[in-house]
């Protein structure tokens, strides 16, 4: 699965939400009729809005009814979700789409997270550093998120005077990480 964004807060009363994009393509992914999957266990169930004491269960998939830009923030409605109080129970729902139906990056150099996650990732002599546990997209520039076999995690960032080869064949990522690095 691939994240395409996060729902934030109920924006009126009619059941939009705010949309956290996770996505370059938010125009393809939120299009009217677009079925975004939710990313199970990620939103514990909540009480109805309408009915005290039942619980609310966010479905396996929401579909796009509308979207538009408002104050630089997505807004988005989905099929069935009416008022605020729905809404407001959705806060926080990951959504995603299946990572097969993505076509990959037309620039070699360009990768989608799904793609880097559970690469071994290893120094330009071969030695295994960990594997690529998740990337994190940080203002300045992405970051692989290396698991140790240690056990704990080293951040680097991912770019090419750090990261020189990405070989996806070969399931590996190449590091030639500063001094120190992954000691932080």
């Amino acid at each position: 699965m691939l994240i395409v964004g996060r729902i934030g807060k109920p924006h009126g009363i009619r059941g939009e939400v705010t949309v956290e994009v996770r996505t370059d393509e938010p125009e393809t992914r939120f299009a009217p009729g677009m079925v975004l999957s939710t990313v199970p266990g990620v939103k514990a169930a909540q009480p109805a809005p309408d009915a005290p004491g039942v619980l609310f269960r966010t479905p396996d998939t929401l579909t796009v009814e509308s979207a538009r830009r408002h104050q630089e923030r997505l807004l988005v409605a989905f099929e069935g979700v009416l008022d605020r109080d729905v809404a407001e129970a959705l806060r926080g729902t990951l959504l995603a789409v299946d990572s097969a139906e993505v076509a990959p990056p037309e620039d070699p150099e360009e990768f989608h997270d799904h793609q880097l996650v559970g690469l071994a990732v290893v120094t330009p002599t071969g030695e295994r550093l960990g594997e690529v546990a998740r990337i994190d997209h940080a203002p300045a520039s992405d970051l692989l998120v290396l698991r140790r076999p240690e056990g704990h995690t080293a951040l680097i960032p991912f770019v090419k005077a750090i990261v020189p080869e990405v070989d996806l064949a070969g399931g590996r990522v190449v590091v030639d990480p500063p001094g120190g690095l992954l000691d932080l």
